[in-house]
C-alpha cells in the first residue's frame, strides 16, 4: 500500500475509533429522550465516518451567484416540460391530499422539482451517517447533533428503516429535502398506510410539502407574486422587505403589472428587485414569504414562483436582466463591506455574505454618491469604494 494512502487510511481509523465514543455519549441523550434500545442498537450500531461530508462542509462557493445565472440553471425548460407532466401525475394521483391543504398543485411540484428535480435525485448519503459526522466533526456539532437525535426519533415512530433513510450530505432527505427536526414538524402520512414516507410515497411527497407551506402561512386564493412595472423617477430604496404596504397603496404610487391587470389584492406586500434597478421588479406578499420559510433565500423562492407560474401555463421572467454584470466573488464582497465600514456605513460583519445589513449600508452609500439607491451591490460599485478607483487592496 503506498504510504499517502496508508496515512489517509490511519487517520480515517481514528476518525471512526473517536466517533464511538462520541456515539456513546450520545445514545445516552438518546435513551433519556425515550427512543428505545432496539432503535438505537438498529440505527448507530454500524455508523460510518464519512471524510466526504466533513470536506463539503468546510467549502464556501467562491462566487456568488446572479439571480439570473440561479434561474437559468433552475428553471430550465426541460424541468418545466417534465414538470408539466408531473404535475398531471400529482392530480391524479394526489389531487384530494392537495384539497386537504389548499395549497395549489403547481406550487408543489415546483418544489419538488427544485429540491429533487421531481424525486429523480435526492442524494444517496445515509442520514444518520452524514448527521454523526457532521455532529461529531464540529463545526455544526450542537445543530447536528439535533438533527440527529430527531432521525433517531423517525426511525422509533417506525416511519422509515435505516437504510433507507437517506438524502443529502448535510441531512436534507427524501423527495422533499427535509432535515429531521422539520420531518417531525411538517411530514404527513398522504396515503393513509400509517407512515411518513418522503422517499417513495408521491401522496407524502405532495402532503408533506403541502402542509409546510400552509403551516408557514400560504394563503389560499392568492398568488405568489406578480412581475411589475415602476414608475419613472421611483425612490428604489423602498424595495426592501421591511417596507410593506397593500398593493392598492402601490398602485396608487404608480405601480403597474406588465399587461396593464390591476394588481392583485393582496396586503402586505412589498417591492422585490433581485438585480436592483436595472432588472425586473416584482410584487410579493405572504406566500411568497411562506416559500422563504421553506428555504430563506429569495433566489429559491423567486424561481419557485416562475417554475410554477410556467407549470400553470404562464409567463417567464418578461424583463430583460443586466447579464452584463459580473457576480461578485466572496472575496470581492467582503472588500465591499470593508471598504463600507470604513467608511461610516456599518454593513456588518465582513464575511462575503450579502445579507440586510449590507443591503442597507450599500443603499446609504449610494444616496451619499447621488446613486440610485438599489442597495444592489456590483463591481462597478466596489470599483467606486478602491482608494485606488478600481485596483484591488
Amino acid at each position: 500500500m503506498p504510504r499517502a494512502e496508508a496515512a489517509t487510511d490511519a487517520v480515517d481509523a481514528a476518525h471512526q475509533a473517536a466517533l464511538e465514543t462520541w456515539l456513546a455519549s450520545l445514545r445516552t441523550d438518546a435513551r433519556a429522550s425515550g427512543i428505545s434500545e432496539a432503535t438505537l442498537s438498529a440505527a448507530l450500531g454500524d455508523v460510518r465516518f464519512l471524510p466526504r461530508v466533513v470536506e463539503l462542509d468546510k467549502v464556501q462557493p467562491e462566487f456568488t451567484r446572479t439571480p439570473w445565472d440561479y434561474l437559468d440553471r433552475t428553471v430550465t425548460a426541460q424541468r418545466i416540460q417534465l414538470g408539466q407532466e408531473k404535475l398531471r401525475q400529482v392530480q391524479a394521483e394526489a389531487g384530494q391530499v392537495l384539497q386537504r391543504h389548499d395549497v395549489p398543485a403547481e406550487v408543489v411540484v415546483a418544489i419538488w422539482g427544485m429540491e429533487s428535480n421531481y424525486g429523480s435525485n435526492y442524494g444517496d448519503t445515509p442520514t444518520i451517517d452524514a448527521l454523526a459526522t457532521l455532529g461529531f466533526e464540529g463545526r455544526r456539532a450542537n445543530w447536528a447533533r439535533r438533527e440527529l437525535l430527531a432521525a433517531l426519533r423517525i426511525l422509533d415512530l417506525g416511519d422509515i428503516p435505516r437504510a433507507q433513510m437517506i438524502g443529502s450530505w448535510a441531512g436534507a432527505m427524501g423527495q422533499t429535502q427535509f432535515l429531521p427536526s422539520s420531518f417531525l414538524t411538517y411530514a404527513v402520512d398522504g396515503d393513509g398506510d400509517g407512515r411518513r414516507d418522503i422517499w417513495g410515497s408521491l401522496p407524502d411527497v405532495v402532503a408533506s410539502t403541502a402542509n409546510y407551506l400552509a403551516r408557514a402561512g400560504w394563503q389560499a386564493q392568492q398568488p405568489w407574486g406578480v412581475e411589475v412595472r415602476l414608475p419613472v423617477a421611483w425612490d428604489y430604496a423602498r424595495a426592501d422587505p421591511s417596507v410593506t404596504l397593500p398593493a392598492a397603496q402601490w398602485a396608487a404610487e404608480g405601480i403597474t403589472t406588465l399587461n396593464g391587470a390591476p394588481l392583485p389584492s393582496l396586503t402586505d406586500t412589498s417591492i422585490l428587485l433581485p438585480a436592483g434597478a436595472r432588472g425586473p421588479a416584482f410584487l410579493v406578499g405572504a406566500n411568497f414569504r411562506a416559500i422563504l420559510r421553506y428555504n430563506n433565500s429569495t433566489n429559491y423562492a423567486l424561481a419557485v414562483g416562475l417554475l410554477a407560474q410556467q407549470l400553470a401555463g404562464g409567463p417567464g421572467v418578461q424583463a430583460s436582466w443586466p447579464r452584463e454584470l459580473a457576480a461578485l466573488s466572496r472575496n470581492d464582497m467582503a472588500e465591499l463591506q470593508r471598504a463600507l465600514g470604513e467608511r461610516g456605513f456599518e454593513s456588518g460583519a465582513a464575511d462575503g455574505v450579502f445579507g440586510p445589513a449590507t443591503r442597507g449600508a450599500v443603499r446609504a452609500y449610494q444616496r451619499s454618491e447621488g446613486l440610485v439607491p438599489d442597495g444592489f451591490p456590483d463591481l462597478e460599485l466596489l470599483r467606486r469604494l478602491r482608494p485606488s478607483g478600481g485596483s484591488p487592496q
